[in-house]
């Protein structure tokens, strides 16, 4: 009775762990859909881009839909502990499994796919960096969404500053973004080349390697309590009873 009672209460905080993982997925899936605009708007404007890159912009509902999906499985987890359910144990198992063998081979697509997802970022360069010059400082909507996406990630075009060259901002203001001059307060071509500010696509990228440790120990740690929990559903499912 012991080792039963310290089994539910293990089931208990794994399922709770995995209810507060996919709360902070939620809210995170949340953010991204609230602030698509300065994170992934400036895509609804790129003319002739890839049907596949404005898939980009649905990321937020997917972690929503994953948040909310592991929040409800570690809720029903549990209740399914302190109820001693065999229906709900055994169905708590077969979700977790499921949902495990998916996160695996979605890391391992991630992982095999990773070169062809960057040589399709660099490709789609031009096609952005000509929709800005056709369409910065012309568009209200299109110059909107760039200038927030580059005060948030504080970056100067897709590529460069040499982006904007030709568009009709610089044709009518002869300057640059602020964001393209890191140290000038008048920023024209020269103080741009002068002190070049990353690009976006660059700021981009970093930003996601800064926080690749941070997001590989947050995989790494829900798919540990996913197979304790597994482990320790199927010993209460047979002890059940008992």
């Amino acid at each position: 009775m012991c080792c039963k009672g310290f089994l539910k209460v293990m089931m208990f905080v794994f399922n709770g762990i995995i209810f507060l993982a996919g709360a902070a997925i939620l809210g995170v899936g949340i953010w991204v859909a609230v602030d698509r605009v300065s994170l992934l708007g400036f895509l609804d404007h790129i003319k002739d881009a890839p049907p596949e890159l404005s898939q980009l912009a649905n990321i937020g509902y997917l972690l929503i839909g994953v948040g909310a999906f592991l929040a409800l499985m570690g809720f029903l987890g549990c209740c399914g502990a302190m109820k001693e359910s065999k229906c709900m144990l055994l169905s708590f198992f077969i979700i977790v499994l499921i949902i495990f063998l998916v996160e695996v081979a979605a890391g391992i697509v991630l992982i095999v796919f990773e070169p062809l997802v960057e040589q399709f970022l660099d490709n789609i360069g031009e096609t952005v960096a000509t929709s800005i010059k056709e369409d910065y400082g012309n568009n209200e909507d299109f110059t909107a969404v760039w200038n927030s996406t580059m005060n948030e990630l504080k970056c100067c075009g897709y590529n460069n500053y040499t982006d904007f060259t030709g568009s009709p901002f610089v044709s009518d203001t002869s300057s640059y973004p602020d964001t393209c001059c890191t140290n000038s307060a008048i920023c024209n071509e020269i103080a741009a080349e002068r002190d070049p500010a990353t690009g976006c696509l660059k700021a981009l990228e970093k930003l996601i390697k800064d926080n690749a440790v941070l997001l590989a120990g947050v995989a790494l740690g829900i798919a540990a309590l996913e197979i304790a929990a597994m482990v320790v559903s199927m010993i209460l499912y047979k002890n059940v009873g008992k």
